[in-house]
């Protein structure tokens, strides 16, 4: 019986190469010999990405339910999991790029990775006035950070350094591995130079050695003008550092507080404007104070009504191409009582036909 191999890895008939990809290393890693897992299960696995991984194989067996590489059917001679060697069976199947990212399991993976400390991410809170006119924040974060006392050498001042006996320089490690797939070539850091190459001859007394330890560190964050509600800001070189490489990044996810009055639409700001019954059948000149505290006169027209838009131009949020509007929303506020010389006089304007 001809075996789905979709349902092996998981995964639906139209996933895309990626998936089928990313599908295979969960299972690969879960179930490989080496870390304990079911070797039958294991080499099923591999069998049905060998197929699914190769776009020819894969429309033969969507088509015939088998494949034709060789003259050979899947399942049924294909791929024998018992005499499995490594990836030359496979032709220009490239274990190493499927392996890559797993870690302890394969050693590291047969490629270098570049070297670089962890990206951190913060959360901070501004106010909506903060978030348009653009601010700056001071924060103290506990991370791990270069030493100053040893600008990051791990070593002791005056002192020079040595080339690292283990690694004779290199700052990595190869290492061979035999497995089911055959012979792994694989290359990690130096643990005893922690990747330099070269060792102080003697050690930084404040970092002992690492370049790097973990300390408290006040940080300026600057908020650009315009921002919105969760948008991040990368820091570079503010996240992690590690000995002998570039820091991470910082990335600041900024929550903006709602404004009572003010919301944000592109570049522009939006507000309410009540303004009497009357004010709005007459028109009159209302005092408006913006976002900055200023305070600018804002006309409103006779017979303006409910819902009419004013718009005062450049008085928005500042943007790259200009500065957007004020849009002021009129909002005609009803008395709550009349009183018996109002209601003659709306009744004089009734008879008036208004």
């Amino acid at each position: 019986m001809t075996k789905d191999y979709y349902a092996v890895l998981g995964v639906a008939r139209q996933a895309s190469k990626d998936d089928i990809k990313k599908a295979f290393r969960k299972l690969a890693q879960k179930h490989h010999p080496d870390k304990g897992g079911d070797e039958a299960k294991f080499k099923e696995i591999t069998e049905a990405y060998a197929i699914l991984s190769d776009d020819k194989k894969r429309r033969e067996y969507d088509s015939y339910g088998r494949t034709f590489a060789g003259g050979n059917a899947a399942g049924a001679g294909g791929f024998d999991p018992n005499n499995f060697t490594g990836a030359s069976q496979f032709g220009e199947f490239d274990f190493s790029d499927i392996f890559q990212g797993f870690g302890d399991v394969f050693g590291g993976g047969g490629r270098r990775q570049a070297v670089r400390g962890r990206d951190i991410s913060i959360d901070i809170e501004v106010s909506f006035k903060e978030a348009v006119l653009g601010a700056k924040r001071s924060v103290l974060l506990a991370k791990i950070s270069q030493c100053e006392v040893c600008a990051g050498t791990g070593a002791k001042k005056g002192t020079t350094m040595d080339t690292c006996a283990t690694c004779g320089g290199s700052g990595r490690i190869h290492e061979t591995r035999n497995s089911i797939l055959g012979t792994f070539a694989t290359v990690r850091a130096c643990s005893d130079c922690e990747g330099a190459g070269k060792v102080p001859k003697e050690q930084c007394a404040t970092c002992h050695g690492h370049g790097v330890l973990r300390r408290e560190e006040e940080i300026m964050i600057e908020v650009p003008a315009g921002i919105d509600n969760g948008e991040m800001i990368r820091l570079p070189g503010q996240g992690e550092a590690v000995k002998g490489a570039a820091a991470g990044d910082l990335y600041v996810k900024v929550h903006v507080k709602p404004d009572p009055v003010f919301r944000k639409e592109g570049l522009n700001l939006v507000m309410d404007l009540p303004v009497k019954m009357t004010d709005a059948l007459l028109g009159s000149a209302v005092s408006v104070a913006l976002v900055d505290g200023k305070n600018i006169e804002v006309k409103v027209p006779p017979l303006s009504r409910a819902e009419e838009v004013l718009r005062v131009r450049g008085k928005g949020v500042a943007g790259s191409a200009g500065h957007g509007d004020l849009l002021i929303r009129v909002s005609v506020v009803f008395p709550k009582k009349l009183s018996s010389r109002a209601r003659k006089a709306i009744g004089e304007l009734k008879e008036e036909g208004l």
